[in-house]
């Protein structure tokens, strides 16, 4: 017999658990048998304590068994996915999936909403007209299985992994986000779960990342290739740079017309080069050899793949993009070359102005964010535009303006020295 008591106990004296005691405390906390608090004690356990290699993957194993298993094995094409931990501009989802199944894999891609200063990729899509997040497993496979569509993004279901869903609303509020085991098996559990046969993980390091480190984002990342891997999907995680933001636009419909650029052949070199070096690590787990993915983008295949892939889940990829109602330009208060832009800074405006939310559930502006008319290394005259805000409410320009305050540094005559996109490769 069991007790939650006795778990809280086993683990605040840095003792390991049993396999039991995490099947039982998962299992015993998803129907309600073990209360909010008692939870949250084991949580704060955890994240002084830790968790072992086994503890972890059993913990992962226990939260995917607490709803349904999707299964894709039967696909004529292989699966795989791709996850983010976020960060500011981050749009590569939007090309990439299409990409990837133009050049023949299918592609189940699970993805979240925006919550404070990093988007979502549900929130961009959503401002394509019609477009619809909530689709069934049945209508997944269906859309999987047609070479012409072949990748899907969408929302979680209720019935995947629901007690991370239950526990990650509890971390949320008592202080206990910051563990790498909790982070680690908080996102494989629902990526195991939703049955890809491979996985690439973009691991954000950076000022704009939730990971400030790099030794931190290797931890994390080395945790998650070893749940995966433990789980039989193949799965390979990049490390990469979120000191600055992805690309020259931060906000939904501006992302979406951003990841457009891309497919049409076009875009900024940061993102292309992402979307790229992603697109060839999913390729090589999925076992596709002998296709580069720049063909795809250069002979207009990922383009066809993107509009049946938005037509599929209900979107027009022929409507207008939402534009915001108002717009205030910042402009460069001296001459040199732009050596740093925040990405930290830059989210924060962006979500001031409307692209974000502060809490699960809130409303946000399709129009609303920020665009950067340069990057660091670029040169740049007094007077030159250096950031366009846009909102429909111009009352959240003052924060918008504040946040952007310290967001980059101008140089006289300094030299620049750009920074790698990828800082590492983890593998098993």
């Amino acid at each position: 017999m069991h007790s939650a008591v006795d778990v809280i106990r086993a683990k605040r004296d840095g003792g390991e658990l049993s396999d039991a005691q995490i099947d039982w405390v998962v299992a015993a906390f998803t129907r309600g048998e073990v209360a909010d608090e008692q939870m949250a004690a084991l949580a704060m356990a955890i994240v002084w304590r830790g968790m072992s290699r086994r503890e972890t993957a059993r913990w992962t194993n226990a939260m995917i068994d607490s709803g349904q298993r999707l299964d894709f094995s039967g696909l004529a094409r292989p699966t795989v996915d791709k996850h983010s931990t976020g960060g500011v501009g981050d749009k590569i989802t939007l090309p990439l999936s299409p990409l990837v199944a133009a050049c023949g894999a299918a592609v189940p891609q699970l993805s979240g909403r925006g919550l404070g200063h990093t988007g979502g990729t549900l929130d961009k899509l959503e401002a394509i007209a019609g477009w619809q997040a909530d689709i069934s497993a049945e209508r997944m496979r269906e859309l999987l299985t047609d070479p012409a569509v072949g990748a899907v993004v969408c929302a979680a279901g209720a019935d995947l992994a629901p007690a991370d869903k239950r526990l990650y609303a509890l971390r949320d509020v008592t202080g206990t986000v910051e563990s790498i085991p909790l982070i680690a098996s908080s996102i494989m559990s629902k990526k195991i779960a939703e049955g890809t046969g491979a996985l690439v993980l973009d691991v954000k390091v950076g000022s704009g990342a939730f990971l400030k480190r790099e030794d931190q984002a290797r931890e994390l990342a080395t945790a998650m290739v070893e749940l995966g891997t433990d789980a039989g999907v193949r799965t390979v995680a990049l490390l990469t740079a979120m000191d600055t933001p992805l690309g020259h636009t931060a906000g939904n419909s501006l992302e979406v017309a951003e990841s457009l650029d891309v497919l049409a052949g076009g875009g900024p070199p940061d993102v292309v080069d992402l979307t790229l070096a992603l697109a060839r690590e999913m390729l090589a787990q999925a076992g596709i050899d002998g296709i580069d993915p720049a063909d795809a983008l250069a002979d207009g295949r990922a383009m066809d793949q993107w509009r049946n892939m938005i037509r599929a889940q209900g979107g027009d990829p022929d409507a207008d993009l939402p534009q915001a109602r108002h717009t205030e330009c910042v402009r460069a208060s001296e001459s040199g070359t732009l050596m740093r832009l925040d990405a930290l800074a830059v989210g924060l405006a962006a979500w001031r102005l409307g692209a974000g939310r502060a809490r699960q559930g809130d409303p946000v502006q399709a129009g609303a964010g920020i665009e950067m008319h340069a990057k660091p290394g670029d040169s740049i005259k007094r007077g030159q535009p250096l950031l366009t805000l846009h909102t429909d409410t111009p009352d959240a320009f003052p924060g918008a303006l504040e946040a952007l305050r310290d967001a980059y540094t101008i140089t006289p005559d300094g030299e620049f020295a750009p920074a790698p996109l990828i800082l590492g490769r983890i593998t098993a």
